[in-house]
């Protein structure tokens, strides 16, 4: 088992990583109901995104020597109505870094690689642009 996640009540949850003991509380947004005072399960799948792609570029920036410390994604998301699901997660990466431009192609084409961006329906349009700074 990887998460025990409890009912809070208010349309809250409290998941629990087993493994570490880490919580997450999920609110629901303001405009379904909820009070928007936490990440809502919506806005946890948007940023796992952009976590992701940076996790993956880490592993593979750790194998080429290069150094990514510092660097941030915006993350941003777009929901439809009907059905009400994710339409878009666009990301915005800002990245701080020693790498030359051939170790930039292979961060970049890692990212768009990551295990959660290829897992979300094929109809969830996906924007990711990369801003490179050397450090």
């Amino acid at each position: 088992m990887l998460s025990k996640i409890t009912y809070l009540g208010d349309l809250r949850t409290e998941s629990v990583h087993l493994q570490s003991g880490e919580h997450i509380i999920t609110d629901a947004p303001v405009d379904n109901h909820g009070k928007g005072q936490a990440f809502s399960p919506t806005d946890m799948v948007t940023n796992a995104a952009g976590s992701c792609a940076m996790t993956i570029m880490g592993i593979k920036a750790n194998e080429l020597g290069v150094d990514l410390v510092g660097s941030t994604i915006e993350v941003y998301k777009e929901m439809q109505a009907d059905p009400r699901r994710i339409k878009k997660i666009t990301l915005h990466l800002s990245m701080l870094s020693t790498a030359n431009e051939k170790e930039r192609i292979i961060l970049e084409r890692v990212a768009m690689h990551c295990p959660v961006l290829l897992s979300l329906h094929p109809e969830i349009e996906k924007e990711v642009t990369f801003n490179w700074t050397q450090k």
